[in-house]
């Protein structure tokens, strides 16, 4: 069973994104992540899409840190009970911000580390942490892959 699925939906046409299990339609993108190693939070989102999804490096992270962290992220999938995956940014709708960037990735969320790091990724690093996604409101906070 997969615990992470994105689906896009659009009146009109249906385009496969690279992420194997995901359908991607230009409207919208749905996000469902259950608890897991990689983030005991839980996440059932459904967020319209303004543009195209695009592949990330790095997103700078705020919490805790005024100047904000620069990250190094990757999706994290259930493969081999936790490895890397592609990670993509989207800019969708927000109510309170009007427009934010999804940042989302694979089965099991996205995978965070700091950017100077060159361990290994791992579920396992206490240096690392999980979330299901993020929303970021700055396309100055995101760095394209």
């Amino acid at each position: 069973m997969r615990l992470l699925w994105i689906l896009a939906v659009t009146l009109a046409e249906t385009l496969p994104t690279s992420v194997d299990y995901a359908l991607h339609m230009a409207d919208y993108t749905y996000v469902e992540v259950e608890s897991n190693p990689n983030s005991a939070m839980s996440a059932s989102q459904v967020f319209r899409n303004v543009t195209t999804p695009f592949r990330v490096a790095h997103v700078r992270i705020y919490e805790g840190e005024p100047g904000g962290q620069l990250c190094a992220i990757t999706g994290w999938s259930s493969k081999d009970n936790g490895s890397p995956a592609d990670v993509y940014a989207v800019r969708i709708e927000d109510s309170s911000e009007g427009e934010a960037f999804l940042i989302y990735g694979g089965d099991w969320g996205v995978r965070l580390r700091p950017a100077g790091s060159d361990a290994a990724w791992s579920h396992d690093d206490a240096a690392q942490w999980g979330e299901p996604y993020l929303v970021l409101a700055d396309a100055e906070d995101i760095v394209s892959a």
